[in-house]
């Protein structure tokens, strides 16, 4: 592994952390180190690993004192600055050490006994209050606290090397990683993390003072040092002696399981895997808390995937207790999906989660009992999903939360590899893996995210780069939901996608063209597994005399604003069927539909055949759980009814443009907000189909009853 550590860019850092005077430079060279800790992603991964500094401070009230700079709990090391660091009195933590490592009666049952509420309480008694807003961020400090505490060093870095992990969860591993790394470093036994391995730990170092750091055994490597660099070298020499010592195995060849001829491709797979990992939120009610799905393939993860022993190792556990809480223990296993038999694929995949969740199941119910532990049990449903010929599949409540997963399990594959070359891979215990998986101090760094209304949906908007679409798009992202807007001009798309914060798949997509509106659905089932709600948005206000208007320009009206939403909308519908979950179709109609304009006849028509598009979906494909309906809205401003076009139309009746964009019963304007708030109401509407809303401030001549 490469030492990246830069004087200059080192020296660049600290000006940067040190902008402030309350931040110490011990704590800015902290921060250096700890970025390039998490620019590895075979070190740390979202949030795992911590470092600390000891040093002074100075407290509100101008009392000086030896505190413990920790990085917050779920704290991701490759963004850490500064601010993410909680001070904690060292004096009262150090008493600790005393009480609890030179006092034999005190058992290590004792010890894992030690409850959360007292091992918070004791860290909320002993934080230092600071001078700045530092002071109010109040992070929860890491759960390795106690062992950076109880040793002794001034910089302390703990990462999850997958080399580490490779040779340590191994029968012999103990063995392993001494030969690999020599007496320099101690090793710890598996101990949960807390005071048991606080403990642990320092009576290892006090056993050999010379050491550079720690192996914790099955859970990760710690180097210390006087200064960051030192911390820093020590643990990128030792993962480089790992990484030698793997490399000198080799990988070994492994037995492919027989594929079928021809793979289904992942847009097919996706959605079917994705409709079979649902929760449904009460009995009989459709309605399903759902995931989003990350897709991941590589070399490394098609050799594991496709090895004819995969269901023996895949199942033999997490690389490091520090996954369990976001993975699970173990992953779902499918077979490969043949492409000339989905309704098998389907149905195999369906019974494989069903084992998946009863095999959960007994684990809780048996572990619980031998454990004791007074916990609600968990959904039952996987977060990695391997699939044989294809690769595998993160899952998550946010395509963030997937994309972690999916990294986790990308990783885990390429060192399952190399661990089943090495040896044999061994991890902790059932016992000890639900311990942990239960422990409130790591269910904490993931249910401290808040899930909004539409957390694990996928929402599809046409024509969302401006107007109606893009507040729509808005509506849906505040309450949580995955976005994908499709538009025809790049530009726009990038606009959008800023204004709406990032994160957004934008499609360039023509929704006249049945082939763009393929690409696009293939790309969306790519990136999130399927999509959940459609807004058919798009429309262009084509204007001209019925009796006078060529074919030509009622044929283009008929293909934007009827046919291009037939078309996306079947596009939706194949693939909600292949989830199976139901789904939603929204469609932009307009009150022109039934309440016609003069000189308007080719955008009313072809409204009016898009108003029974709704009807028809809702009459056809309510069996199915899919859900139709539309909204009629009146005079809004967008790209499609322009300053130019709202003259024009005042003018033909007979109003100034104020009266006529206020014209209707409550005289206020309609703008393109209330519609995406309708269209989120819509969404919301469990026991609403074939339903026409209007959202044009009343208008009774365009009211449907």
């Amino acid at each position: 592994m490469q030492n990246l550590w830069n004087d200059a860019d080192f020296q660049r850092s600290v000006q940067e952390q040190c902008s402030t005077p309350e931040i110490q430079a011990e704590l800015a060279e902290l921060v250096y180190a700890s970025r390039l800790l998490g620019r590895e992603s075979s070190l740390v991964m979202h949030g795992g690993g911590n470092t600390s500094v000891k040093c002074e401070l100075v407290d509100m009230v101008g009392n000086r004192a030896e505190v413990l700079l920790i990085k917050g709990s779920g704290v991701d090391l490759s963004r850490v600055t500064a601010r993410d660091y909680t001070p904690l009195r060292l004096g009262p933590l150090r008493k600790l050490v005393e009480l609890f490592t030179h006092n034999d009666t005190i058992s290590e049952e004792s010890l894992q006994r030690f409850s959360t509420k007292e091992f918070k309480h004791l860290l909320v008694l002993n934080m230092f209050s600071l001078t700045d807003h530092m002071a109010e961020k109040r992070l929860t400090p890491s759960i390795e606290t106690l062992l950076h505490a109880f040793l002794p060093h001034r910089f302390i870095l703990h990462t999850h090397s997958f080399a580490l992990l490779t040779l340590s969860n191994q029968p012999d591993g103990v063995r392993l990683c001494s030969e690999t790394l020599g007496e320099s470093f101690g090793s710890v036994p598996y101990i949960k993390p807390g005071l048991g391995l606080a403990r642990s730990a320092a009576g290892v170092y006090e056993a050999n003072m010379d050491i550079k750091g720690l192996v914790l055994q099955k859970h990760g490597l710690v180097t210390f040092g006087s200064t960051a660099q030192e911390a820093y070298s020590r643990m990128i020499d030792a993962v480089t002696l790992l990484e030698q010592r793997i490399a000198v195995a080799g990988r070994k060849s492994f037995t492919p399981v027989s594929l079928p001829t021809s793979i289904a491709s992942v847009e097919v797979a996706a959605p079917v895997i994705r409709g079979a990992c649902v929760d449904e939120k009460a009995p009989g009610t459709r309605e399903y808390y759902q995931f989003i799905l990350d897709f991941r393939t590589s070399a490394d993860i098609l050799d594991f995937v496709n090895s004819a022993d995969l269901l023996r190792t895949s199942q033999k556990g997490a690389m490091t207790p520090d996954f369990i809480i976001r993975t699970k223990n173990k992953p779902l296993v499918l077979s490969a999906p043949d492409a000339g038999d989905i309704p098998s694929f389907k149905a195999t995949v369906h019974e494989a989660v069903q084992r998946y969740r009863q095999e959960y199941t007994e684990y809780f119910n048996t572990q619980q009992q031998a454990s004791g532990m007074a916990v609600a049990m968990l959904d039952a449903l996987p977060r990695v999903v391997l699939v044989p010929g294809l690769g595998l599949f993160g899952l998550g409540k946010t395509a963030e939360s997937a994309a972690v997963n999916a990294d986790i399990a990308t990783c885990t594959a390429s060192a399952f590899l190399d661990a089943e070359s090495l040896g044999t891979f061994e991890t902790i215990t059932d016992r000890e893996a639900f311990e942990i998986e239960y422990w409130d101090m790591e269910q904490a760094k993931v249910n401290k995210v808040h899930h909004d209304v539409f957390a694990g949906k996928v929402v599809t908007v046409t024509g969302g780069a401006s107007g109606i679409g893009l507040a729509t798009a808005k509506a849906f992202r505040q309450r949580g939901a995955e976005l994908v807007i499709l538009d025809l001009s790049r530009e726009a798309l990038d606009r959008a996608v800023e204004e709406l914060g990032g994160n957004v798949l934008a499609l360039t997509c023509d929704v006249t063209s049945r082939a763009d509106i393929r690409l696009a659905f293939d790309a969306i089932c790519r990136k999130f597994g399927g999509v959940d709600i459609l807004v058919s948005n798009v429309g262009v206000a084509i204007q001209g005399r019925i009796g006078e208007v060529s074919d030509e320009l009622l044929r283009k009206s008929f293909d934007i604003n009827f046919f291009s939403h037939q078309s996306i909308a079947q596009a939706a519908v194949k693939i909600m069927k292949l989830q199976g979950t139901g789904g939603v179709l929204l469609f932009n109609v307009s009150k022109q539909a039934v309440n016609p304009g003069p000189d308007f006849g080719p955008y009313g028509l072809a409204k009016a055949a898009t108003l029974f598009l709704v009807r028809q979906y809702a009459l056809d494909h309510g069996r199915d759980g899919i859900r139709s309906n539309g909204i009629n809205a009146d005079r809004i401003r967008t790209g499609l009814l322009t300053e130019e076009m709202i003259k024009t139309r005042s003018a033909a009746r007979g109003l100034s443009e104020s009266e006529y964009m206020a014209g209707n019963l409550l005289q206020l304007e309609v703008t393109a907000e209330d519609v995406a708030e309708a269209f989120v109401h819509l969404a919301l509407e469990t026991r609403t189909t074939g339903s026409i809303t209007t959202v044009d401030g009343g208008n009774i001549a365009a009211a449907l009853r």
